[in-house]
């Protein structure tokens, strides 16, 4: 940023106690939007916090951790995904994996005063500065989870869903220009023809509405790409929450990309309840966590009972499944 002198949004998050168990939103933090400082903020430090123990010896994550999050209303919270390791992601242990992980790696990794820096779309909007965390067991697994003060650039004041880093390497990443992309008609359109396309090829029920069928419908805009692209998602006898799908239900996810002619299939995702178990996922957001010059794209995905992450990444040209939690196998 050299000297150069910017304005911010100040989102002053304060802990409270979850109340109930909503199973779409995210919890965990009450903000109030103050008004921007005079100073720009410092950068985030590159020092690590002070660790008790050595983390490789206790089995704990070394690496950048990935982090996701979302503001609805007036509420904020950030939850720990994955390790990003080499060109992918690695699920994190649990506490029966290595007894009282989730307390020790909150202690060496996500302390009071850590901070982290925060994506929006694809593009770095601002940081958090980690006040609480706790363990958030709407997830399988549960996941650390943490609150703490979010400051903004102004432009992303619009920012609802975040991706975010904790690595002293991203805070070389540059500010660039925030934009975010509604969906169109034409994008509307291909994503029908894309499911039709896409329940005609795997056999599926067909629904009495396609476009009823539709659950979710989001525009973005890959760093690399021509232009703004979509993921739709589409369900049969089911909703896009934690909750028990209806008998032989299945959910059909696609992602479209420019194309000469309009748009042309990116990532097609089937998956029948009566095979996998409950698995509905919609698009979170994208961003190049890894360094290597692609985005990959990170989905929430919804179950019966708890919902979980899977990651989606270019090889060779073509975009592939590269990660999913391991819950996602048996459709909790």
């Amino acid at each position: 940023m050299g000297s150069m002198r910017r304005r911010w949004l100040l989102l002053a998050v304060i802990l409270t106690a979850p109340s109930g168990c909503d199973n779409v939103t995210w919890g965990g933090a009450e903000v109030r939007l103050q008004g921007p400082g005079d100073q720009p903020p410092g950068e985030v430090s590159d020092a690590a916090p002070e660790e008790a123990t050595d983390t490789a010896q206790a089995g704990l994550p070394e690496g950048p951790i990935l982090l996701a999050g979302t503001r609805q209303g007036d509420t904020v919270t950030l939850v720990a995904v994955a390790e990003v390791h080499g060109p992918g992601l690695t699920e994190l242990p649990t506490d029966a994996q290595i007894p009282d992980f989730l307390s020790r790696f909150v202690e060496a990794r996500l302390a009071a005063g850590t901070e982290v820096v925060l994506f929006s779309d694809g593009t770095r909007v601002g940081r958090l500065t980690i006040g609480e965390a706790h363990v958030d067991d709407r997830f399988c697994p549960p996941r650390a989870a943490v609150t703490g003060v979010v400051e903004m650039v102004p432009g992303a004041a619009r920012a609802r869903r975040f991706l975010a880093l904790l690595d002293s390497t991203s805070t070389e990443r540059p500010y660039t220009a925030y934009h975010t992309y509604d969906d169109d008609y034409d994008q509307r359109v291909a994503s029908l023809s894309l499911a039709a396309t896409e329940i005609r090829q795997v056999g599926a029920a067909w629904p009495p509405s396609v476009l009823e069928s539709r659950a979710d419908m989001q525009a973005f805009r890959l760093p690399e790409s021509t232009g703004p692209g979509f993921a739709a998602t589409f369900l049969y006898r089911d909703r896009l929450a934690v909750a028990a799908p209806e008998q032989n239900a299945y959910a059909i996810f696609v992602m479209g990309e420019p194309a000469q002619n309009g748009y042309q299939a990116a990532f097609q995702w089937y998956r029948r309840v009566a095979d996998e178990g409950k698995g509905a996922p919609r698009y979170f957001d994208h961003l190049d966590w890894n360094g290597d010059g692609t985005s990959e794209v990170l989905l929430d995905v919804f179950g019966t009972d708890r919902r979980w992450f899977a990651a989606l990444a270019q090889r060779n040209g073509t975009w592939v499944r590269t990660f999913q939690d391991p819950c996602g196998g048996t459709g909790n």
